[in-house]
Formats: C-alpha cells, sequence, structure tokens
C-alpha cells in the first residue's frame, strides 16, 4: 500500500487530524517501514475515532495563546497515538501555541540517530536561532538514550555542558534556554518502565531540576501511570490517543497552569 493510501485509510477510518497527518507523511517518508506498525496501532480499540483530538472541544483560559516549545523524541510526537500526542490535545482544548518538535527515534544527547543534527541537541539549537521568545521550554527526557545505553556523564560534565552526555547535554538545554528566553522550563518524564539506564537519568534529572530551579513532572514514580492496561498504552512506552486524552492531557493541563498562572 502506498503511503497516501494508508494515510487516507487512516485519516478516514480514525478520524485523524490534519496536523497528524502531516506528522504521519513526513515520518513514512524518513522510516517506510513505519507503515506497517501504524496499521497495527491504527487498529487499537486506544486509537479508535472516539478518542481523536478532532472530538475535543475548545475553552478559553489562561493558557489561551501561551507559546510552548515541545522538544522530545516519539512520546511527545505520538507515535504509538497516530500522531495525536497531548501536545495535540493540550493545543485543541486550551489553545496554546504549540511548537512541536519531535521526531521518532532521536535522543537527548548529541548523536545522529537518521541524519545529521537529528538529535534533541541539534534540533534545540535550530529553535533557538528561530524563536526570539517563549512562555514555557517542555523537554522530554528520552527513553531512547536509556535504550541505546548513551553515558549518563558525571559531575564534569554536567559543569561543562557536555552535550555527548545525558547529565551535560541537560545542563546545556537549561542553561541555554534561561539565557535565550529567561521563561520557565519543565522537564517530564516516561511512566515507569523496566529499564535501570532510565531510572538513573530520571534520578539525575531530578537532582539537577533541583539545583537548578526547575520544574520537573515525574511520571515515573507516578502511580496514576502504573498498570494502565491495553486501552491507554500501545506498548511499555508509548501511550494511545485514549492514554494521552484521559490520563496524560489532565495532568500536563494542571501542570501548565500551575507554572504559567
Amino acid at each position: 500500500m502506498s503511503n497516501e493510501t494508508f494515510l487516507i485509510s487512516v485519516r478516514q477510518n480514525n478520524d485523524l487530524s490534519d496536523i497528524a497527518v502531516a506528522e504521519l507523511r513526513m515520518d513514512l517518508l524518513l522510516h517506510p517501514l513505519h507503515q506497517r506498525n501504524y496499521i497495527e496501532l491504527a487498529a487499537l480499540a486506544g486509537n479508535s475515532r472516539q478518542y481523536g483530538i478532532n472530538l475535543l472541544t475548545s475553552q478559553a483560559n489562561q493558557l489561551t495563546g501561551k507559546k510552548v516549545l515541545f522538544l522530545g523524541s516519539s512520546v511527545t510526537l505520538g507515535y504509538g497515538a497516530l500522531g495525536e500526542s497531548f501536545v495535540d490535545y493540550l493545543w485543541k482544548k486550551t489553545g496554546l501555541e504549540a511548537i512541536k518538535n519531535a521526531e521518532n527515534g532521536t535522543t537527548l544527547t548529541e548523536k545522529d540517530s537518521y541524519y545529521p543534527g537529528d538529535s534533541y541537541i541539534g534540533r534545540f539549537k535550530q529553535e533557538l536561532m528561530q524563536n526570539e521568545d517563549l512562555d514555557l521550554l517542555v523537554l522530554q527526557l528520552s527513553t531512547n538514550d536509556a535504550q541505546k545505553g548513551l553515558p549518563l556523564g558525571s559531575d564534569q560534565d554536567e559543569a561543562a555542558r557536555n552535550t555527548k552526555t545525558i547529565r551535560g547535554a541537560l545542563n546545556y538545554v537549561i542553561s541555554a534556554a534561561k539565557i535565550k528566553w529567561q521563561c520557565p522550563i519543565l522537564i517530564y518524564s516516561n511512566p515507569y518502565f523496566a529499564n535501570e539506564n532510565y531510572a538513573k537519568m530520571v534520578q539525575a534529572a531530578t537532582i539537577l531540576c533541583q539545583k537548578k530551579q526547575v520544574q520537573l513532572l515525574d511520571l515515573y514514580h507516578d502511580q496514576r501511570f502504573m498498570n494502565q492496561g491495553e486501552l491507554y498504552q500501545a506498548d511499555e512506552i508509548h501511550p494511545t490517543r485514549a492514554g494521552y486524552r484521559d490520563l496524560w492531557l489532565p495532568v500536563f493541563e494542571a501542570k501548565f497552569k500551575e507554572i504559567l498562572s
């Protein structure tokens, strides 16, 4: 099946938003074999049309018009939810101005995954040049770094902002964003999954956020996200549309209102 034939089908059957269709189209250009995965994901109960953002009602509130940059990989993109992540639900419900800079399979650490400059660091440097002001920066603590066994780094890496290590890359993003935008920063972790490297990443991020006075949304230890079931999870990493809408949206909306009130 051609990509366009598939996209027409998933748009109609799952009531997929125009933005999500565009994101899937771009991802399929980079990763043609993902079409088979998306066909399986589209058949999940948690990705049925009743959970799509097209059915969500917009409600003007204190988040409306706030400019927020979301920097991440597949969980921010919405890989398991056909491109409709918590970012899209927040945008649709609250009217915030969302910049969704996320690519599947990429890492926080400055390491090319599929093409030069596709890491968080490479894309973040572009955002520094393209955006003069932000109300909030949201950074996903990438599961890909943990699964690929990339170096956590030391105190020295962190202090030197060594973007080849996780701790150094985190400190680089925090420091550069504070200088450029002087806006609040929120780092969020994935809910629990069995990976020792990721547990260490969450611990390191917690300590760094305390030192740097940065907000942390720790979903890794949040009991509300434990044992969610098939409706809400496409796999151990990626939520479905139902998961983003019913579980992630309320938590992020409340956190944003707390930060930006």
